[in-house]
């Protein structure tokens, strides 16, 4: 039976945490430990609780969702990081900071239960793979200036994000596609790729080594790369863990 992931849910409304805790209750495989009710009593209970998730909310007095996000960062342990508010306009803010997610109040059901789904795969990758029988079918379809190129998954080597295009490399040619990197993953979940980075994913049959580079992120050597990928620290602990017998 996998562990509990735990949550601690920081918001300056007593509301707004209550309509969440109610909603996070519902899914067995997630432990609340902790709520703070504001920026500088979250990195408290952070340092106290060591919370594997934060769902934190954006707009609070004195510190805002974004300062206490980047103070986070100095933790020993960073936790995945779920911003919540009522203003859509931060969101491209708050991907700066590498969150997972971002939760428009009033929650939508759905929402968070995607959400939810992207933390398991993270911090459960086992347990997520197991709900659904893997297997891989046809090839994957990639439209470059019109033109469909059907590539086999197995020669993909990794995938990144580079303003509105991803970039598809193989161990034959690159590809320039306008399809979000979220969707290439999705398509790509039957094999063995890995998300490393919010604009990384990688096929972990060409790893070769993981090496520790600085503030607990580090560097993935890939068969067939040029250079060395950068790892999140956020993902570290996952990639680990599907790659280790």
């Amino acid at each position: 039976m996998e562990t509990a992931i735990t949550v601690l849910i920081v918001d300056d409304e007593r509301y707004s945490r209550d309509e969440l805790k109610h909603l996070i209750s519902e899914h067995p495989s997630l432990s609340i430990v902790g709520e703070a009710d504001s920026g500088e009593n979250a990195i408290i209970k952070a340092l106290q609780l060591e919370p594997d998730v934060m769902f934190l909310d954006v707009e609070m007095p004195k510190m805002n969702g974004m300062q206490t996000a980047k103070s986070l960062e100095e933790l020993k342990k960073v936790p995945l990081i779920v911003f919540a508010t009522a203003y859509p306009q931060f969101a491209a803010e708050a991907f700066r900071y590498e969150a997972i997610d971002y939760l428009l109040k009033p929650y939508d059901e759905d929402q968070l239960n995607q959400a939810i789904k992207r933390i398991k795969k993270i911090l459960q990758p086992s347990s997520t793979e197991n709900q659904t029988i893997k297997k891989p079918l046809g090839k994957l379809a990639v439209d470059e200036d019109g033109e469909i190129f059907y590539l086999d998954p197995k020669q993909i080597i990794y995938i990144y994000r580079e303003e509105k295009v991803s970039k598809v490399i193989t161990n034959k040619a690159t590809y320039e596609v306008k399809t979000p990197l979220k969707d290439l993953e999705t398509r790509l979940s039957s094999y063995a790729f890995f998300r490393i980075h919010k604009s990384y994913l990688v096929n972990l049959d060409y790893v070769v080594r993981l090496t520790p580079w600085f503030n607990g992120a580090y560097q993935l050597e890939v068969k067939g790369a040029k250079n060395t990928l950068s790892v999140s620290r956020n993902y570290v602990k996952a990639l680990r863990a599907r790659l280790e017998l």
